[in-house]
């Protein structure tokens, strides 16, 4: 972990400003947001509650980037030639097969630029900015959801200045800030993935069965919150429970006979059971 480059004074947080490889004391960062959807969204609602400025949104959408600017309280484009020139950092959060498209249009040399995903590489952004980065929310995010989550924040850069500029940054809005490279974040992304868009998905099915065989879907959610609140404390190898754990064919032949007309749930019961008895 980086040393936090955040300096107290009169009780006031400051921030750092690298200009020509010299730190200069910075009270916020000015901020041009590049997107308008859950990400974008999200993090410019975090980055405004820390204190910092979020001087314009871009988007394609115009109806979009004025709704998000209205919100934040600034001003929107839709037209590359006016994308406000005089920010500290730029904040790529568009979509990850728009990253390169979009820098290329942007033409920010001389600008700090990073992008926020997961699998795109650092260098995408090389050649045209002098100072370039990732800042990857390693959660997952809705516009829609007013509840701003707790978002560790992965973080790399092509040099030591942004980086350091990054990481005070990132802290300013989580307390949880790791370096990563390419590798180990799409590493990373490859995990969320799987504990929360297949889990999810899970969700999404049995709630479909619960729905056809009259069952309240929600009276689960106390079992799915408490088994997610487990991890707080102890392994996920040493939570797991249920008839797979106990060898109980009995109970599993029956779940089995109840899924018949189900046969994409079935498929995942026979092959997370298995999963199970193979891990004990």
């Amino acid at each position: 972990m980086l040393p936090l480059l955040r300096r107290v004074k009169d009780g006031a947080l400051n921030y750092l400003r690298f200009t020509n490889c010299k730190i200069e004391q910075l009270t916020v960062m000015d901020i041009v947001i590049i997107g308008t959807g859950n990400t974008a969204t999200v993090l410019g609602r975090k980055l405004r509650g820390a204190g910092h400025r979020i001087v314009q949104v871009f988007g394609r959408d115009s109806k979009a980037a004025s709704e998000l600017a209205y919100e934040l309280d600034t001003e929107s484009t839709n037209y590359w030639n006016v994308v406000n020139r005089h920010a500290d950092l730029y904040i790529l959060a568009v979509s990850d097969i728009a990253v390169e498209e979009v820098f290329h249009e942007l033409q920010l040399a001389g600008k700090t630029v990073v992008h926020t995903a997961a699998s795109v590489s650092l260098d995408v952004l090389k050649g045209k900015s002098d100072h370039y980065g990732v800042l990857y929310p390693l959660q997952s995010l809705k516009k829609e959801v007013r509840h701003l989550p707790e978002i560790p924040i992965i973080i790399d850069a092509s040099d030591r200045y942004t980086l350091e500029l990054l990481d005070v940054l990132a802290h300013t809005v989580s307390d949880r800030v790791f370096v990563a490279g390419d590798e180990m974040r799409l590493k990373l992304h490859l995990a969320a993935v799987m504990v929360n868009n297949f889990t999810n998905h899970l969700y999404t099915l049995v709630e479909r069965y619960c729905k056809e065989e009259g069952l309240d879907f929600y009276l689960l959610l106390p079992l799915i919150k408490e088994t997610a609140a487990r991890l707080d404390e102890i392994s996920p190898s040493q939570t797991q429970t249920g008839p797979a754990v106990r060898n109980d064919t009995v109970t599993i032949e029956k779940h089995l006979a109840l899924l018949q007309n189900y046969p994409q749930l079935r498929r995942l019961y026979e092959q997370f059971t298995e999963s199970i008895r193979q891990s004990r």
